[in-house]
């Protein structure tokens, strides 16, 4: 036996700014024997050269591409010696003793493979990190009843997991590369026979979106969408995601139409016009999907 209780996975993409408070945070965490890795992908940043700089005694990984939040943190998971494995992201502070009580937490609740940490917004109200139904669920017919426990997933900012139920399950589905790979994870697990949990008293804020601050509103939508039916293609039948699609394509052009005709009579017609491209992307990725007969 290694001694190691905990094992902590950060993946990084430019957020050097951000990475230094959370690392602190972790090595100031007490109650618990831990080892910390980060696996930088491939950061334009310098993020890779400050850890080295500023934490010798994490390991670290540096990416010569961006492999994607799945793939990297299997790159680290081979290497973990801890009986449980924080997946945390970088733009993110653990209260204190956060980390003793999660730990606390699946020790006394072996039924729970993962358990999400309670998620702060940075003015200290709750982020929304628990969902009690899988996405779309209201469009299957009996394809996901008698899974174990209440919870259906969460938030893949910061969950604990056993290392065992983790190396069971295969770890993170790489065909996820930014989006949707918590929940995949989470309803893996539950089929593997293992509850999903919530720590209320392991308090974490959550920065959040930090890594994709530069992105375009639109494309971080369409990464979210092109997740979000790969979710369904893997664990949906073909009949449930042909009720969704026909649902998100109609909902989509209403809200546009609407969106449009009430344009002249809006305030704020730059959210309005962010609405019609979130909409408008949604359409345009619907019509990319192989059809399903």
């Amino acid at each position: 036996m290694s001694g190691i209780d905990l094992s902590v996975i950060i993946v990084s993409y430019n957020t050097a700014d951000l990475i230094g408070p959370c690392l602190n945070a972790l090595m100031n965490q007490t109650g618990c024997v831990k080892e910390i890795f980060v696996v930088d992908n491939a950061s334009t940043d310098s993020s890779a050269d400050f850890i080295s700089a500023n934490f010798p005694n994490i390991r670290l990984f540096a990416n010569q591409k961006n492999l994607g939040f799945a793939a990297a943190n299997n790159q680290a998971i081979p290497h973990c010696r801890g009986r449980y494995l924080l997946f945390l992201n970088p733009d993110t502070v653990v209260h204190q003793e956060s980390m003793a009580k999660a730990i606390a937490y699946m020790d006394a609740n072996p039924v729970i493979g993962l358990a999400g940490l309670h998620i702060l917004n940075p003015d200290g109200t709750d982020q929304e990190s628990v969902s009690y139904r899988y996405l779309s669920q209201r469009f299957t017919r009996g394809e996901l009843d008698g899974l174990p426990g209440k919870i259906a997933s969460v938030l893949g900012a910061a969950m604990i997991a056993s290392r065992q139920a983790i190396i069971a399950v295969g770890g993170f589905d790489e065909d996820y590369f930014l989006y949707g790979e918590d929940e995949d994870l989470c309803l893996r697990l539950r089929r593997h026979g293992l509850e999903i949990g919530f720590i209320p008293s392991a308090f974490v804020i959550h920065y959040h979106g930090q890594s994709e601050r530069t992105t375009a509103p639109e494309q971080v939508w369409r990464k979210k969408i092109r997740a979000e039916y790969l979710f369904y293609r893997k664990n949906y039948r073909k009949e449930t995601i042909n009720r969704i699609v026909r649902a998100a394509y109609w909902q989509a052009r209403w809200r546009i139409l609407s969106l449009t005709m009430f344009m002249p009579l809006v305030s704020n017609k730059s959210l309005s016009r962010g609405k019609i491209l979130k909409y408008q992307a949604i359409i345009d990725e619907l019509r990319k999907l192989p059809r399903k007969s």
